[in-house]
């Protein structure tokens, strides 16, 4: 069945996979963009998804998804991007590889540490990882679960990052509310640190920091 579609897919790309794009770039994420009206799936890396919270040495928790797509802009954004195709996946997306100004864009991203090497794909990028990796670059420098894992943690409904604190202090319409593991918004519940949003370590914490209690 997934044969099927993924013929299909190439079937409705309005380009065949093994030609080339060119166009301005528009980051979706830090592994997707769209090159003109194409959207594109670099080939080989695996970035953390924009809703992915990573935890720093210190053990503070951000939101590291979308850091490294604002990484991504800030290098990519409006670029002219050249792009080769190889393939396309489950989700009707190009998969290529892309450069602009000659640079590959996996590997400039590989080696700054915004995405991993996803070898799964292809061995092109793991040593441009390795080099990353000893050098601390980017989120080799923080506690980071695999992409990979984290969607297959949220496809689960499990919690896509075991910090040492659980408790999520959302800050929403109805004011700053912590949720805690089981209740019924807690899984869906996203930290996002630029706007205050915090992990906590007790309920006591949270109360004492201004926060309450979700009711469910």
């Amino acid at each position: 069945m997934l044969r099927f579609f993924s013929a299909l897919v190439l079937l409705l790309l309005p380009t065949c996979v093994s030609a080339e794009v060119r166009g301005a770039v528009r980051v979706i994420d830090a592994d997707t963009i769209d090159v003109g009206d194409i959207r594109v799936r670099l080939h080989a890396i695996d970035a953390p998804e924009t809703n992915q919270s990573c935890e720093t040495e210190h053990g503070i928790v951000f939101a590291c998804g979308e850091w490294a797509t604002g990484q991504v802009k800030d290098r990519f954004e409006g670029r002219i991007a050249q792009c080769v195709g190889r393939d396309a996946d489950q989700y009707g997306r190009l998969v290529a590889t892309c450069s602009v100004e000659g640079a590959d864009m996996g590997q400039t991203l590989v080696r700054a540490g915004l995405a991993f090497a996803y070898r799964r794909y292809g061995m092109e990028y793991d040593l441009d990882e390795r080099a990353a990796f000893v050098a601390g670059q980017g989120l080799h420098g923080v506690r980071v679960q695999s992409p990979s894992d984290f969607r297959k943690t949220r496809t689960k409904g499990r919690i896509p990052l075991e910090p040492a604190c659980r408790i999520k202090g959302n800050i929403s319409d109805d004011g700053r509310i912590f949720h805690v593991p089981g209740q019924g918004f807690y899984d869906e519940t996203g930290i996002n640190a630029a706007r205050g949003e915090r992990w906590f370590c007790s309920e006591a914490e949270a109360v004492q920091a201004g926060w309450r209690r979700a009711q469910r």
